[in-house]
């Protein structure tokens, strides 16, 4: 057995090898008896993580049934996000779009715990807020095309769109 030192991104952690029948082969321990295989191919090193297998798996799965979406229900969707869906073109593109997110049914998530932060291995720390400027309201008022009574005026929000019907 002889140690040898794997550089994982900014830490140094070292490796005991054991070797294991084929001469490219070779088993690495680390000190906190973390499984790791390396091997050598065509003289390139390869560092293999046992919990992680070395190539891609997958089950073939069923697919869904295309969803259908109801005339009432386009219309709802027209109305609330301002989205005209003019042709059955529109509404095809509709359907795929909810196939697509469909997909994520047939994903086995038992066992995985939600994440918090995607930095889950470091505390996130908020900053103290403080007031640098202020008293500007006037001046960010005379930037704006429209104002009423000291409030900026936004463009009209959800016109209703005209329904099918009157098409």
């Amino acid at each position: 057995m002889f140690s040898n030192t794997v550089r994982r991104s900014l830490s140094y952690t070292t490796f005991y090898l054991r070797p294991i029948g084929h001469q490219r082969n070779a088993w690495l321990t680390s000190m906190a008896d973390q499984s790791v295989q390396r091997y050598n191919s065509n003289d390139t090193n390869h560092v293999h993580h046992s919990k992680i297998p070395p190539s891609p798996t997958w089950q073939p799965v069923k697919m869904t049934q295309p969803t259908q979406v109801p005339g009432e229900v386009v219309d709802k969707l027209e109305r609330l996000a301002l989205v005209d869906f003019q042709n059955q073109e529109g509404v095809e593109c509709l359907e795929k779009a909810i196939q697509f997110a469909d997909q994520l049914h047939s994903v086995d998530s038992a066992g995985v715990e939600p994440m918090d932060s995607v930095l889950y291995d470091r505390s996130m720390y908020l900053r103290k807020d403080s007031i640098n400027e202020g008293e500007c309201a006037e001046a960010l008022l005379q930037l704006s095309n429209h104002v009423v009574d000291e409030y900026f005026v936004a463009p009209p929000g959800n016109i209703p769109l005209v329904k099918n019907e009157e098409r």
